[in-house]
């Protein structure tokens, strides 16, 4: 019976070494899967860290254009409001000479002994400095005495039969108009002339 049982531990015996030579080669597949899993998570972590860093720089870069849209708004509305509320600053300081001088003319219509050859003369000055002041600021008279009705300019109040002059003329200007830098303030207030019903019939005959 010893004989029997030998054959069967050398055959155990040779079996075992087989088995320890295989399982370090699976120790070091498993050791080299875990490595590069490690490496994996390494890189997908600094990309990670990357794509966040990135973020939060584009969303700081966002904050600040957006800080500087508002400011940019908040100036150009203040601006607006300034170019509103003194927007007449010029022209106000220019017609305080033209107030102080009527305010003088006035005081001295009031003296008894007053000069009305003076008090005329200073009227005179007076006007002239107001028109100073209004050309320099860009508006202009519309005095069309005599010039073709201009309907964006002239506003007619009646019609006048006349045979001394065209059809569709102006020819008395009862109010003056004014023009801003071109554009209509005020219409002129004018009579215009007609032809007479006489000629009317001369030429339908």
């Amino acid at each position: 019976m010893i004989d029997k049982d030998q054959p069967q531990d050398s055959a155990e015996n040779v079996e075992e070494p087989q088995a320890q030579v295989e399982e370090p080669v699976a120790e070091n597949e498993v050791i080299e899967e875990a490595a590069a899993s490690d490496q994996d998570h390494q890189e997908l972590t600094k990309l990670l860290e990357d794509a966040r860093s990135k973020a939060d720089e584009h969303w700081d870069q966002v904050m600040r254009m957006r800080a500087e849209m508002d400011n940019l708004r908040k100036r150009g509305q203040r601006d607006l409001e300034n170019a509103h509320k003194f927007a007449l600053d010029k022209i106000s300081q220019d017609m305080l000479q033209v107030w102080d001088s009527l305010e003088l003319g006035y005081q001295a219509s009031l003296d008894d002994s007053a000069d009305i050859d003076k008090i005329r003369e200073g009227t005179e000055l007076t006007l002239k400095l107001l028109v100073d002041v209004m050309n320099r600021h860009g508006i202009e008279q519309v005095d069309p005495e005599g010039e073709a009705f201009n309907p964006e300019f002239h506003q007619a109040m009646s019609m006048q039969e006349r045979d001394d002059v065209e059809p569709n003329t102006v020819v008395a200007v009862v109010q003056k108009g004014y023009l801003l830098n071109g554009r209509l303030l005020r219409p002129a207030m004018v009579m215009v002339s007609k032809a007479s019903s006489g000629a009317s019939i001369d030429e339908q005959a």
